[in-house]
């Protein structure tokens, strides 16, 4: 409360820069509340000057000061000060303003030398050039404008690299994480820049270069875990799966382990790079995984690596972590690795099946079946094109509720068709087909039901927001098709009966190729051998374009429908062609027959 006075203001300014530099050093953050402390010292030293700024904003506050103080012992007190707003505008990812207050704080001779060339960073040029006054020895610092001047300069760095790496120019951010990297840091914050920059690496098609950083970063700092993730992600896009799946594992045994005590970060100064550079780029690079989330990618690694005892080894041990809450534990938001619930049972109940466990895939079918059939609403009511509004209005939200809601259910009817394709190709694996064939047919018939329902629908919900809903429709249909060419090959009897099930599988699908292959072969074995030619003339004059496969294109086939996709094949195509090659080359001589 004691009014500003000139000989006073050296020593309270020192007091407040070191008090300021406690509280963020305690606080462990940039508050920008506490920046409040250094706009009232600067009105102090104003108010002692006979001038006021009360309305000015901070930015014109500084310029005010600087510019109109020149009494010599306030010079340094006042770059302290200027070096702490500089930090917390850089925690605010306020890089602009703090070239600004540098700019200031550079006198006349510095400007000079200030002045960066073309290409060159114009903050960490500021910084380079910028010299402190000599500070007095009637007070000590907790923390010298030298020591803190080179903090600065790593955070600019860093952070203006994060933010260039956002904007995708790679170039620009790798030469600025360059920069932070030999700069003055942690350990821990060092392997931070390290692994930024494997990120801009790869995402600038240099996925060896993103290695040798990744590896740095382990070297540096052994408990920076998002560079092992990073790692093995790298590992997946070159396609070397065995170091992929080395690096998952180490990082779950890692996350496995209790947490060793935090790396030590430089315990000498209470400003820190790691306090200026927060950024939710910074966190989603620097993401840690979930143990439980790591063992999942270890399943689906496994499972479509053709490693199937391993898979079903992780799957079962994740569906014992689900037991134990792990969704209270991980977030299932679009940062997490982890599938919706249903899926992982279909993925696992799909690595059970080609690991011969059949009753165990049955079981992980039945509890799909049983938890979404609740979930399907008897009538699904859908418009054509039922789109969110690009406008809000009072009606929007609802209107976009009772879509989300559909689609839910959309999603629950696939899984519950994907469930009867499972269950039904698992119990024919444990039944004699000739003895008793009713369950698969039941299967086949549940999850031809749904199919038909998912189809039907799908025209308004846009099957491409429905995962797994169009790959089921055509999965389905294939395992259709070959359950009515088993039944057909089994029993001679049930030829008609498998031949209506072709009918109706090109009925959900006309031209799917495989339907038609099917189709060709059970009116051959029927020796209706001029229909089952003209099919095949069709088939065979069919363009590319109209493949069942063209039409997933772009839309991948969930992992747990890959298998039933590849025993869904048409089997002896080369000697059916051969013999309607024959029958055609020998009716074209013979008009009669």
């Amino acid at each position: 409360g004691l009014p500003a006075a000139l000989p006073a203001l050296p020593l309270e300014l020192t007091i407040l820069y070191n008090s300021l530099l406690f509280t963020m050093g305690a606080s462990d953050s940039a508050v920008e509340g506490e920046a409040e402390g250094i706009r009232q010292g600067l009105l102090r030293v104003l108010e002692a000057c006979g001038a006021c700024g009360q309305d000015l904003s901070t930015e014109e506050l500084w310029q005010k000061v600087l510019q109109e103080v020149t009494v010599e012992e306030l010079q340094a007190p006042l770059h302290r000060l200027g070096a702490l707003q500089a930090a917390w505008w850089l925690a605010a990812s306020r890089p602009g303003s703090t070239a600004g207050l540098f700019r200031l704080l550079s006198n006349a001779e510095d400007r000079g030398s200030a002045c960066c060339s073309e290409g060159e960073n114009e903050l960490l040029s500021l910084l380079k050039a910028w010299r402190a006054p000599a500070e007095g020895t009637s007070l000590p610092l907790v923390q010298s404008t030298e020591d803190l001047k080179e903090i600065l300069y790593t955070a600019a760095a860093f952070l203006q690299g994060l933010q260039e790496l956002e904007a995708g120019n790679f170039p620009t951010a790798l030469s600025l994480l360059q920069e932070a990297a030999g700069g003055f840091c942690s350990k821990k914050v060092l392997a931070q820049i390290y692994t930024c920059l494997a990120c801009c690496a790869q995402q600038m098609g240099k996925p060896q270069t993103a290695l040798q950083h990744l590896k740095r970063a382990l070297q540096v700092d052994f408990q920076c875990l998002p560079a092992l993730s990073h790692a093995a992600a790298v590992y997946h896009e070159l396609g070397e799966t065995e170091a992929e799946l080395q690096a998952l594992a180490l990082l779950y045994e890692a996350l496995e382990k209790a947490p060793p005590a935090a790396a030590s970060s430089s315990p000498y100064f209470l400003i820190r790079t790691e306090l200026l550079v927060r950024t939710p780029i910074l966190a989603s690079l620097l993401r840690h995984r979930h143990s439980s989330e790591v063992k999942y990618l270890l399943a689906q690694r496994c499972l479509q690596d053709g490693r199937v005892a391993d898979a079903v080894e992780h799957y079962l041990d994740f569906l014992a972590l689900l037991q134990e809450g792990l969704q209270q534990q991980v977030p299932l938001d679009g940062g997490s690795a982890l599938p919706r619930i249903p899926e992982v049972f279909l993925e696992a109940a799909s690595a059970l099946e080609q690991a011969g466990r059949h009753q165990d895939a049955i079981t992980m079918c039945e509890e799909v079946i049983s938890r979404t059939t609740d979930l399907i609403p008897r009538m699904l009511r859908v418009e054509d094109r039922l789109e969110q509004p690009e406008s809000p209005s009072p009606g929007a939200e609802l209107v976009g509720g009772l879509l989300s809601q559909k689609k839910e259910s959309l999603c629950c009817l696939a899984w519950r068709a994907a469930g009867y394709l499972h269950h039904g190709r698992a119990w024919a694996q444990v039944n004699d087909w000739e003895k008793g064939p009713a369950q698969p047919a039941a299967m086949a018939g549940g999850c031809l039901g749904d199919l038909l329902r998912v189809q039907l629908y799908g025209s308004g919900l846009e099957l491409t927001g429905v995962p797994g809903a169009r790959s089921s429709v055509t999965s389905g249909r294939r395992h259709l098709s070959q359950r009515a060419e088993l039944c057909a090959t089994l029993e001679p009897l049930k030829g008609p009966a498998a031949l209506l099930d072709f009918q109706h599988s090109l009925q959900i699908s006309p031209g799917d190729p495989a339907a038609a292959s099917y189709l060709v072969q059970a009116l051959w074995k029927l020796n209706r051998k001029q229909e089952a030619a003209a099919h095949w003339q069709k088939l065979s004059q069919s363009t590319p374009g109209e493949d069942g496969q063209q039409e997933e294109q772009g839309r991948p086939f969930p992992l747990y429908l890959v298998s039933c996709l590849k025993q869904a094949k048409f089997p002896g195509h080369e000697s059916l062609d051969r013999s309607i090659r024959d029958y055609l080359g020998t009716t074209s001589q013979d008009p009669s027959s």
